[in-house]
């Protein structure tokens, strides 16, 4: 995995953590954690997600987080020394397809929002299964790109920038639809799965949290749209915003399953 692709800040994350609490919580919920468990979360940024696991396990728990970059991970240990919780609370630089853990090490996992970035997802959910102890849950909330859109009248324009979105901005652009399969070929059990659908009626908002100055630019270098139909669809956003009908929406997929045997 590389930090350019689809690459965000912690400002970024914090956002659209604070957007996804509700999700986060049907996450930690899955994982069916209990006071004293070992857990871990990969690719875990800043450590959003290893700060509300802590509260969960409790002192006599263990939380890890890993993530490939090292700036996250130093953004997130300085968080956890702030909060007071670093004795129980760990962040390791890692690669999401090569965990540093021993098998069977923890008593449940999770993943958010990291396959999409992820060129062999695979390998990931592999190694997250590997560090699960038996009978223990894995559990990956992933968005599927291709499942959104924004009303406009504008709706060749886009549809251009949604599917050059897709395939172009994230290594794996369509990660939730393909959870569940990976999950059921890595011989996971008692698969379950949700779509979570997202609604954004704020176009500042959107611009934000979809990328769109870079969406809009690359789409732009690469001649899937032109400048003046970039101008043209911005504008037809603009209206719809001020006319309080501005509309946009995407699906995230959340797949648990344990292992078993």
């Amino acid at each position: 995995m590389t930090t350019t692709k689809g690459y965000v800040d912690p400002e970024y994350l914090q956002v659209v953590g604070e957007f996804l609490n509700q999700l986060k919580q049907r996450t930690y919920a899955r994982m069916q954690i209990q006071t004293g468990h070992k857990v871990l979360d990969v690719g875990c940024g800043p450590g959003i997600d290893t700060m509300a696991l802590s509260q969960l396990v409790g002192v006599t728990g263990e939380v890890y987080g890993v993530d490939y970059d090292e700036a996250m991970i130093t953004e997130a240990e300085q968080r956890t020394q702030k909060a007071g919780i670093s004795t129980w609370v760990k962040h390791k630089h890692s690669d999401a397809t090569s965990l540093p853990f021993e098998t069977g090490y923890f008593d449940s996992c999770r993943s958010e929002r990291l396959f999409q970035h992820l060129l062999n997802p695979s390998i990931a959910l592999k190694e997250m299964a590997r560090v699960t102890k038996e009978n223990g849950w894995v559990v990956v909330m992933d968005t599927d790109w291709g499942s959104g859109g924004i009303d406009t009248i504008e709706i060749d324009i886009e549809r251009r920038l949604a599917r050059f979105m897709s395939d172009n901005l994230y290594h794996n652009g369509y990660a939730g639809r393909q959870l569940y399969r990976l999950f059921k070929k890595q011989g996971l059990m008692n698969v379950s799965f949700d779509v979570l659908p997202l609604v954004v009626t704020n176009y500042t908002f959107a611009r934000q949290i979809w990328s769109l100055d870079i969406l809009e630019c690359q789409a732009v270098e690469k001649k899937v749209v032109t400048e003046g139909e970039v101008k043209k669809i911005q504008m037809a956003f603009e209206q719809a915003d001020a006319d309080g009908v501005f509309f946009g929406y995407g699906c995230l997929t959340l797949v648990a399953g344990q292992k078993v045997g």
